[in-house]
């Protein structure tokens, strides 16, 4: 059974971290590019990371670089996201899902495969 479960989310105050883990399981993850992917109450989902071990790339959202780091852990069929300097705009539920290679990290669509999420609150 394909499936992306996430965790390591919490409630931080703000200019605190947090590392996300999105683990797969029935299918290697290291294949793929893997996203990372926040959703606050009433906004639009946004694309924050993205990372492609085959190709050794990753791509961030404008908001958080510098602050967040994407990583994945062969070993562990995992995707990493360390964030830092949090702060409240930050708050949402985020989500892992995966992609196809191939564009270097230029174009990333899911392919609709996502896990059910891990809620980051930060508070002032």
């Amino acid at each position: 059974q394909v499936q992306l479960v996430e965790s390591g989310g919490g409630l931080v105050q703000s200019g605190g971290s947090l590392r996300l883990s999105c683990v797969a399981s029935g299918f290697t993850l290291d294949a793929y590019a893997v996203g990372w992917f926040r959703q606050a109450p009433g906004k639009e989902r946004e694309r924050v990371a993205y990372i492609s071990s085959s190709e050794n790339c990753t791509n961030y959202t404008e908001s958080v670089k510098g602050r967040f780091t994407i990583s994945s852990e062969t070993a562990k069929n995992a995707v990493f996201l360390e964030m830092n300097s949090l702060s409240p705009e930050d708050t949402a539920v985020y989500s892992c899902t995966v992609a196809g290679p191939g564009s270097r990290c230029r174009v990333f669509t899911s392919f609709g495969t996502w896990g059910q999420g891990t809620q980051v609150t930060v508070s002032t």
